[in-house]
């Protein structure tokens, strides 16, 4: 693959999926941190399209790159730095905003389940994206499904 197809595929991929990218890196990464995080999220991608052999969709694999990337990069940044909670940039929706405060409490898997799930993708797409199995995904997604739906209760009557 020459380096001209590789930046075709690369912005086709970047202009169709660059929600599914924003939803990883908003679950990950806070303030500041997100441009960091998704520079980084880009750079995987681009680097792995000649990787893409074509047996997944476009979309599960992104999924793929962009999960596993964000979950190394929180990894990196735990044994870095010490955990700083600092301001968020509100953004229009203060639910939506409460929803990621909750979803970054999660381990990483569990958060990256509930945010693929959160967009739609199949048992199936989320086993192939972690290298697990599909009963895996429904066992842990419903533990946090479970758990998320209590904390935000917990978050709302504690704003109230």
């Amino acid at each position: 693959m020459t380096k001209e197809e590789q930046n075709a595929v690369f912005e086709s991929w970047a202009n169709a999926h660059m929600a599914i990218l924003h939803h990883a890196v908003n679950a990950f990464a806070r303030g500041d941190d997100r441009n960091d995080l998704m520079q980084e999220v880009l750079l995987a991608v681009w680097k792995s399209i000649p990787a893409f052999r074509g047996e997944a969709q476009p979309t599960t694999f992104i999924y793929r790159v962009s999960h596993n990337t964000a979950m190394t990069w929180r990894r990196r940044q735990n044994q870095s730095t010490p955990p700083v909670n600092l301001p968020t940039p509100s953004r229009t929706n203060p639910k939506l905003d409460q929803l990621y405060e909750v979803i970054q409490t999660f381990p990483p898997l569990d958060r990256s389940l509930l945010l693929l799930s959160l967009d739609e993708v199949s048992y199936r797409e989320m086993a192939a994206i972690h290298g697990i199995s599909e009963s895996l995904v429904g066992v842990r997604l419903l533990r946090a499904r479970t758990k998320l739906m209590e904390q935000m209760k917990e978050a709302n009557h504690g704003s109230r």
